[in-house]
């Protein structure tokens, strides 16, 4: 088994004003060569929006775009003539493919909003852009590892072009658990959302992350009240 350990305060860190950004790997003005992607996962962003702010539009290619709020409200708009709020508790996957413009929005004008910009690169180039939404049932994610995320269209959350598998748990402390992976030679990062929880003998903190490789398997123990997002993905 092979471990990558990334404490949370040795993100890459950017301060707009507007926005403040925590980059678990190279992104915008934060260049780490040793920190590009894990496997096919390219972008782990912790985003915090100030109210009435946002990304406006701007366009992508050939990525699997996924957005995760943890606080209020964003709205998102984009070329193929989707208008949506996402909210806490919904997962939002946009695949860019052949080319879509976008803006995400914070819909409040009161409060902030955070939410977690995830990217993977897609298994094929030039799929026809495409959006997809889903709201979390929360009593599923309690003390167990639910699926939100796969290449499969069902109704367990969304799907993306490529043989990945994210999913999340609300976990209570002292609960123990494990994770087998859905696909051999994958590998899975383990991002803590809040809490202490201990994966293979490794103790992670709020906001730490983990990639594990050469593993078919994780034991998981929550040390206190946790939330916990996994996401399996190929490893080239």
């Amino acid at each position: 088994m092979s471990i990558i350990l990334h404490k949370a305060d040795t993100r890459g860190v950017a301060n707009h004003g507007w926005l403040r950004s925590h980059h678990s790997f190279s992104f915008a003005d934060y260049y780490e060569p040793t920190r590009m992607n894990f496997g096919t996962l390219r972008v782990l962003n912790d985003d915090t929006v100030a109210a009435g702010m946002g990304f406006g539009r701007h366009p992508h290619r050939n990525m699997e775009i996924i957005s995760i709020p943890t606080f209020g409200d964003l709205k998102h708009a984009d070329s193929m003539g989707n208008q949506t709020i996402i909210k806490q508790g919904d997962i939002q996957v946009m695949s860019a493919g052949t080319g879509v413009e976008h803006s995400e929005m914070n819909a409040n004008k009161d409060r902030e909003v955070r939410f977690f910009q995830i990217w993977i690169t897609p298994n094929q180039n030039n799929a026809t852009p495409r959006y997809g939404q889903h709201t979390l049932e929360l009593g599923k994610l309690h003390n167990n590892l639910h699926t939100v995320l796969s290449p499969e269209q069902t109704n367990e959350g969304v799907w993306i072009h490529q043989q990945a598998w994210f999913s999340m748990g609300h976990l209570d402390a002292n609960f123990a658990t494990t994770y087998t992976l859905k696909q051999p030679g994958n590998g899975v990062y383990a991002f803590v959302i809040e809490g202490n929880v201990t994966i293979n003998t490794v103790a992670l903190h709020r906001r730490d992350g983990l990639g594990l490789t050469d593993t078919a398997l994780l034991d998981i123990t929550a040390n206190t009240n946790a939330q916990l997002l996994l996401m399996e993905v190929p490893m080239a």
